[in-house]
């Protein structure tokens, strides 16, 4: 009897690696016999205050709406954005999550002849990414869990098209200083696309200022990256944007899928825009998180990478050991194994309660107390 076979696969397919995720709620509940409410993720640096309430209130009023397609060039987020940047919408690409902008440089730039530098510990979708497009990585190892901007400068090669950086950088909390910038920006040929991640920089107090870059045109080959997903608190709705010249916008517009911008997450991140008072609250609220973890783990005798995000990455000794104890626990962290830190967790910045919780967890399944 013949079996029956798939199609072949792209040769890259075969050894791509598979991006996981924070765990739900809702699975750990399940797993651990526990109730929802009994459980608490600190995982996946969502914004433990949730959404806006103009955004709440906007997303219920688009909701009557649904029957209908959404403005496939999401006009009036995008005048909103530029407003906001003080910049032409022209600058402006919005992606279903900044994952899909990545996607978005994959398919605009990348294949088997190029390629892609990175550092050590960067975000996980980078590498895939590169690998989905068959272009070869180039890995410059960390200094002290920091990019080494000099060595990735070094590293790139002629056939290099892409580097990437996030600033700050998940999953380690730390930031390239101004001149490191300034240095990287200067010293990259222009034939090679910087794709700065700046997810988390609405938690800086003194961001360097790369915008002002794009509105001049002074640096055509830098990409910007930005998201919904981590202050605004809008995670669960997708949504990211990149800023860069109006050439490489569009670009990447020549392989962005039509509608790919819902009708809900339009509503939801322009009236979350327009909310000042959210953004300081979590602000707030996460400065004194990232001090409060910080502080508990240099009681508890515990290595930590000083954070400018919204979590710390902590050395726990048996990060996956840990972190199952914790589940037990009612507690969801992240286990950085896959990141080549097996000894290590990333724990996002709660609410103050979460935080305390999460911290008398660890206390328990590390026979630790605060010393």
């Amino acid at each position: 009897m013949k079996v029956p076979k798939i199609p072949e696969l792209n040769p890259q397919i075969s050894q791509l690696p598979v991006y996981v995720p924070g765990k739900p709620i809702e699975h750990v509940a399940r797993e651990h016999g526990l109730a929802v409410e009994q459980v608490i993720k600190l995982a996946s640096n969502e914004n433990p205050l949730g959404p806006s309430p103009r955004a709440l209130a906007a997303m219920q009023q688009a909701l009557k709406q649904l029957h209908l397609y959404p403005d496939g060039n999401a006009f009036y987020l995008k005048q909103k954005l530029a407003e906001t940047l003080y910049l032409d919408p022209t600058h402006l690409i919005l992606g279903n999550g900044s994952n899909e902008i990545i996607e978005f440089v994959g398919h605009a730039f990348l294949n088997p002849d190029v390629d892609v530098v990175v550092s050590e510990y960067c975000f996980a979708v980078y590498p895939i990414v590169t690998a989905l497009f068959g272009a070869n990585l180039i890995t410059v190892p960390s200094r002290r869990m920091a990019a080494d901007i000099p060595a990735m400068i070094r590293a790139i090669t002629p056939k290099t098209r892409v580097l990437f950086l996030a600033n700050p950088n998940n999953p380690t909390g730390t930031l390239a200083s101004h001149g490191e910038i300034t240095q990287l920006l200067a010293e990259v040929p222009p034939e090679v696309l910087i794709v700065m991640d700046e997810a988390y920089v609405e938690f800086l107090e003194d961001p360097a200022d790369c915008l002002t870059l794009v509105r001049e045109g002074s640096q055509p080959n830098l990409l910007l990256m930005r998201t919904f997903s981590k202050i605004f608190g809008l995670a669960g709705l997708r949504l990211g944007y990149g800023v860069a010249a109006p050439e490489i916008v569009s670009a990447l517009e020549k392989v962005r899928q039509p509608f790919n911008i819902n009708l809900i997450a339009q509503a939801g991140a322009l009236a979350a825009l327009e909310d000042q008072e959210h953004l300081s609250q979590t602000r707030a609220n996460n400065r004194q998180g990232v001090q409060y973890l910080q502080n508990a783990f240099a009681q508890m005798g515990l290595e930590y990478v000083p954070s400018h995000a919204n979590f710390v990455l902590a050395n726990v000794g048996d990060g996956g050991r840990v972190f199952m104890e914790l589940q037990r626990l009612g507690v969801i962290t992240r286990p950085m194994g896959s990141y080549g830190l097996p000894e290590w967790l990333r724990i996002s910045v709660g609410t103050a309660a979460e935080n305390h919780r999460c911290v008398v967890a660890l206390q328990k399944v590390l026979g630790k107390s605060a010393t």
